[in-house]
């Protein structure tokens, strides 16, 4: 699946305009509005949707309360049979994301089954300085086994797969476990894993997962364009072809916990980093916005994921024109990846560089795309045998 998955990420709380931080209570039935985003998001040329999360919690869906229940601010189980029913008549396959790292310190585990949680002496142990989670004791059997019934419940709704949101915090043996008997009854399933740092390939190796996510490839991406300083996009190039000699890695230039690629290089820049995402072997996933090159900047504060995860409008109708040049790029730069798909699992071959201009040769059998960036006068260029498509 992911040789020719292309994801629309969204991250439901904020994009259907639910309450954070207020308190709620009756389901609201917001989920539907996503509804009408899912021939949006196939005219831009995806066919995968990544929702962030749905289970009840307290306030920003990452301190789960019961993983069994869509969140009220969303709606109810209808609403999301809904939802998942209506992507499959699409062709979009659904993801979800699985916090089984931690929980909510008022999740009633922490009192009803402590055993599953873990501990600090005689106190439940908080999660990175977070007093409001507390991790999950992934050494206990009984823990894995809610994980693996977790992810079936909502696999036997028709769900293709799991966002495992702080995988690298999870021992890879506790993945390893689950994945295998997870895929026992769901051979086809996928799992994303939420990896920031470390050694990619042998994580993978490891966990068993199919993927991560490919956060060494979006801090060269930006970080290049940003500094106008294009060898370091070369070399992360270059370590991303050996990572996909393992695994078909899960490549960004936006998600809900980064500050806008719009924010970080400009539009005329951001165009360009959607020229590489789609022009570089992984599975590609589009932030929701990102393609109309929204703005927002993440910060270490409270409430500082805000920016990040926009209200989107009730219907695409209603978008700005101010950003339909974006939108435009990326939906020629996918067209491009659709019509290309050996792009995937390609070989990369970085060629002439300097701090402003770029060359990589994409590979695979007796295909070839040669791709140039040239930041004098922001664009990249895309050149196949067949078409040539230049994002400027």
């Amino acid at each position: 699946m992911l040789e020719h998955a292309i994801w629309y990420q969204i991250y439901p709380l904020g994009a259907v305009g639910a309450p954070i931080r207020e308190e709620h209570g009756e389901p609201q039935h917001r989920l539907q509005r996503l509804e009408r985003w899912l021939d949006y998001a196939v005219e831009l040329g995806c066919n995968g949707l990544i929702l962030n999360p749905i289970f009840a919690s307290v306030s920003h869906g990452y301190d789960t309360l019961d993983h069994y229940r869509v969140d009220p601010r969303l709606g109810d189980d209808a609403d999301l049979d809904r939802l998942i029913d209506q992507c499959g008549r699409r062709g979009l396959a659904v993801v979800l994301d699985g916090v089984f790292n931690h929980v909510a310190r008022t999740h009633p585990y922490v009192t009803e089954r402590p055993e599953l949680i873990a501990r600090d002496g005689d106190r439940p142990r908080s999660w990175e300085g977070h007093d409001d989670l507390v991790e999950l004791d992934h050494s206990n059997p009984a823990v894995v086994d809610l994980v693996v019934d977790v992810m079936v419940h909502w696999l036997r709704r028709g769900i293709a797969g799991w966002r495992l949101d702080v995988a690298y915090a999870v021992p890879t043996q506790f993945w390893r476990e689950v994945a295998a008997r997870v895929r026992a009854q769901f051979p086809d399933v996928v799992f994303i894993g939420e990896v920031i740092h470390g050694d990619y390939p042998a994580f993978i190796e490891d966990s068993t997962l199919n993927t991560l996510t490919q956060y060494e490839l979006w801090k060269g991406i930006w970080s290049s364009l940003h500094d106008r300083n294009l060898w370091e996009l070369a070399h992360a190039i270059g370590r991303h072809d050996e990572f996909c000699r393992s695994f078909i890695p899960q490549t960004f230039v936006g998600n809900h916990d980064v500050t806008r690629i719009a924010t970080l290089v400009g539009p005329e820049l951001a165009a360009v980093a959607a020229g590489v995402l789609m022009s570089l072997p992984g599975s590609p996933s589009v932030y929701y916005g990102d393609e109309q090159g929204y703005t927002g900047t993440k910060r270490d504060q409270f409430g500082g994921d805000d920016e990040v995860r926009p209200l989107l409008p009730d219907e695409p109708s209603q978008l700005s024109q101010l950003g339909r040049g974006m939108y435009e790029s990326y939906r020629d730069l996918i067209g491009f990846r659709r019509r290309h798909p050996w792009l995937a699992t390609a070989h990369v071959e970085v060629g002439e560089k300097s701090n402003t201009e770029l060359a990589y040769r994409c590979t695979s059998g007796g295909e070839v795309c040669e791709v140039r960036i040239d930041l004098n006068a922001p664009s990249i260029t895309l050149a196949a045998p067949d078409e040539t498509l230049t994002i400027a």
